[in-house]
């Protein structure tokens, strides 16, 4: 089907005069505190979820986690088959906290909606569910299968659900990623760095502080030669951010410590930048002879490079947006999401979800009006003709 200003219009006309319910079932999802570590929180979240795609006539999965809340897979109970899928990530963990919502009320302020998880990613999830209903009440058929993947680990690393997101995008023609776009002029991420995380440990010798400090082998000191090493590995110009965000070491000060650990996070732009710096990490070794260390962790997302399938749905959608008098902006994003697995396997567009602000941070929002806008944009994509790429 080839896509109009006709059509997008009536499109943004039908997810309009869903506005109301729009707002009601996100002021649900929003109601439902669901951090990712509280598995009864999840467990009533998703159970809302499926619920609310049967109503749809979807037909779902539910995949429970071992250690977190699992994932819940949905797709439309009559289809035609064999033929392409386009695959929409979501994920319904936040990081906040139960009853955070009596700290940060979920209100409406001027032009903007508030509340924990509302912009990462709640919102998103209610697009995803309304654009399905906009198709439906449309008699809309895409040429390209809806499949839907909702996880409940995103924001603890996707440990559990990537292998089954990697399974789907590995069979997708395309995959639209639901997170928050990038900044107040809601910029699609058309790329991410990829993500790493390793652990420094280091083994000295102790010994009292005051009456033989010379048997001591300090490993605190050696540590803190190690982190000026990983400093020196920052490179701007490439984009490779190197943080000692956490040490740890000792018993008490007088007292030579015998051991001391970093935590170390990773940034990166390419694949290549990521093979190399693991390498230079894991090629460090202690300046004291007498001191054992043992380095662990990697590169645990791979970065979403804009590699020519991404850009073409990347310019679909902007050919989508100037039908809709959206004039849309790309970007790259330092975070990790699902995006980063899938765009190893398919064409991937991510940050799809409502314009808004405030990810993580108490002050988070989504511009009302974007949520009809940027579901009626997500509306449009899913009609789209295969990718050839």
């Amino acid at each position: 089907m080839t896509l109009s200003t006709h059509m997008a219009k009536e499109m943004r006309k039908q997810v309009e005069s869903q506005t109301g319910q729009m707002k009601e079932f996100l002021r649900e999802l929003v109601m439902m505190e669901s951090p990712s570590q509280d598995l009864q929180a999840l467990d009533g979240i998703m159970n809302f979820l499926e619920s609310e795609f049967k109503k749809l006539n979807y037909y779902t999965l539910r995949v429970p986690g071992k250690e977190t809340g699992g994932y819940l897979y949905a797709r439309p109970q009559n289809r035609k088959k064999n033929i392409p899928l386009q695959l929409l990530i979501g994920h319904c963990d936040t990081v906040w906290e139960i009853n955070s919502i009596e700290r940060m009320p979920l209100h409406e302020e001027k032009e903007k909606f508030m509340g924990p998880g509302i912009y990462d990613m709640k919102a998103g999830l209610t697009q995803i569910f309304f654009s399905l209903r906009c198709l439906e009440n449309m008699e809309l058929r895409p040429e390209v299968l809806p499949v839907v993947l909702i996880n409940t680990d995103e924001e603890i690393g996707s440990r559990e659900s990537t292998p089954a997101i990697a399974r789907l995008a590995a069979i997708a023609n395309r995959a639209f990623i639901l997170e928050p776009p990038l900044g107040l002029e809601g910029r699609l991420k058309t790329a991410r760095k990829g993500i790493g995380k390793f652990t420094l440990k280091v083994q000295g010798r102790a010994a009292h502080a005051g009456l033989d400090p010379e048997k001591g082998v300090n490993a605190i000191v050696e540590l803190s030669n190690q982190v000026q090493k990983l400093f020196e590995m920052n490179d701007p110009e490439k984009g490779i951010t190197i943080n000692v965000g956490k040490i740890s070491g000792g018993t008490s000060a007088n007292v030579v410590a015998s051991e001391s650990s970093a935590v170390v996070d990773v940034r990166v732009y390419n694949k290549k930048d990521a093979d190399y710096i693991s390498q230079k990490i894991f090629s460090l070794k202690p300046l004291h002879k007498e001191v054992n260390m043992k380095i662990e962790g990697g590169i645990s997302r791979i970065p979403m490079e804009k590699t020519k399938r991404n850009q073409e749905l990347w310019r679909r959608a902007k050919a989508g947006g100037k039908l809709l008098d959206l004039d849309l902006q790309e970007a790259t994003a330092g975070g990790g999401s699902d995006g980063n697995t899938t765009s190893l396997y398919t064409a991937t567009l991510d940050g799809l979800g409502t314009t808004g602000d405030g990810a993580h941070a108490h002050h988070e929002f989504i511009f009302t009006e974007s949520l009809a806008e940027r579901t009626s944009l997500l509306t449009l994509l899913l009609m789209e003709k295969p990718l050839n790429i």
